[in-house]
């Protein structure tokens, strides 16, 4: 009795030191707008066990055994897109072969992208001779379901190829031939049979899925019934991937939050945007879209700021890397959604790498960067008193 009382007394003792040690090492869940990942509210229970699918078959690592390769980019989703966020210039991808309209001519040589890994006793592909090629670092994930959902009309009216309203920002859609598995929504809007895209530096995707089938192909080197052709071999082979596990990837993607702004009540912040509409970055970066309808309810309906416009622009000479997709010209890059912008470093190593290719190693660098029909913008920017560039500046970061 006496050893069983002593033992009784002991442990409470080591109750107490283990609730301390627990307490020393315990992490505080980040806030909400301190994080990318997190789902759109409002999803059912059903929906949310879907989300929680999607999100393991996004962090899964692929092998030789499940597909992986024999040459490809990376080894999983996650490793291009860290936290949901953008990708590291380690994870930037190479994309050539097409310098207009006309079409990829390096497609039987590797086209359009580079896979520069490859298992062992399989040599990483070489960028053909004499074509052109950009470097994409990948963007971040998050809100990219209400990207989705904005409707073509509401895509047009934002265009303005001649530029009638003289601002310099005449705005085109990426016209792109859609494969056959991709169905566009019921008012979806073409022209000579192609449909507008909105994913990808250059808005050369229509959908999240002809996105995601693409990157499991491309990326990974995995085939799906969507995409059955071996990268590596240009035959068609077994799928890879199950169907079931591609769609619910692009449900993951469709339903991950957007990007929350911090510091919303900062005088200084709200300085920045009042300086943002002046010097008309809201020409190409419209901080107000909405959806129209989505079979997920949580998307139908939804204001949201996402600071794009889905839309080619130009960007001048010195943003012209020679090559191109779908119907956009080589000076022409989708308007990127800067929502998230601020958090950017968290998956990039600490540090920001910024534009299409990851070029850019701050803000104020990526804005200088801008020419073409973004120039009146970046000289009214330069012509800024200090504290409004700072204030600009710090909104951007809350975004």
């Amino acid at each position: 009795m006496k050893i069983i009382r002593v033992l009784f007394g002991v442990i409470p003792i080591l109750l107490i030191l283990l609730f301390i040690s627990c307490d020393e090492n315990y992490t505080e869940i980040p806030a909400d707008d301190e994080v990318l990942d997190g789902t759109v509210e409002g999803l059912s229970h059903e929906e949310l066990a879907r989300f929680l699918k999607g999100d393991a078959a996004f962090n899964e690592v692929f092998t030789r055994e499940t597909g992986l390769g024999p040459t490809f980019v990376s080894t999983s989703c996650i490793s291009c897109h860290a936290g949901d966020g953008k990708g590291h210039p380690s994870t930037t991808l190479t994309r050539f072969g097409q310098i207009d309209e006309t079409g990829n001519l390096f497609l039987n040589q590797g086209g359009p992208q580079l896979q520069n890994r490859g298992l062992p006793g399989f040599l990483p592909e070489q960028i053909p001779a004499g074509a052109t090629f950009a470097k994409f670092t990948p963007p971040a994930n998050t809100g990219l379901g209400f990207l989705q959902f904005v409707t073509d009309a509401d895509i047009m009216a934002m265009t303005d190829p001649n530029d009638s309203d003289g601002d310099g920002i005449s705005g085109v859609p990426n016209w792109i031939d859609i494969p056959d598995f991709v169905m566009p929504s019921s008012n979806a809007i073409s022209q000579n049979g192609k449909y507008i895209g909105r994913y990808g530096k250059k808005a050369a995707a229509h959908s999240l899925l002809h996105q995601t089938a693409n990157a499991y192909n491309q990326d990974m080197g995995i085939t799906s019934i969507f995409r059955p052709i071996d990268a590596y071999t240009n035959l068609e082979i077994d799928p890879e991937i199950t169907t079931s596990t591609v769609n619910d990837v692009v449900f993951y993607l469709q339903t991950l939050k957007a990007p929350i702004q911090r510091n919303q009540s900062d005088a200084v912040v709200n300085k920045g945007a009042a300086v943002f509409n002046q010097i008309n970055c809201t020409g190409c970066h419209k901080s107000e879209l909405k959806t129209g309808y989505s079979p997920i309810k949580a998307l139908s309906n939804k204001t949201f700021a996402p600071y794009t416009d889905l839309l080619l622009h130009d960007m001048g000479s010195g943003l012209d890397d020679g090559y191109t997709e779908g119907n956009a010209k080589t000076h022409e890059w989708k308007t990127p959604p800067l929502w998230g912008i601020g958090l950017s470093q968290d998956a990039q190593g600490g540090s920001y790498f910024l534009m299409h290719d990851g070029r850019a190693r701050s803000i104020e660098e990526a804005i200088l960067m801008h020419g073409g029909e973004a120039s009146k913008s970046k000289s009214n920017f330069q012509n800024l008193s200090q504290p409004d560039k700072e204030a600009l500046l710090k909104f951007i970061k809350s975004l």
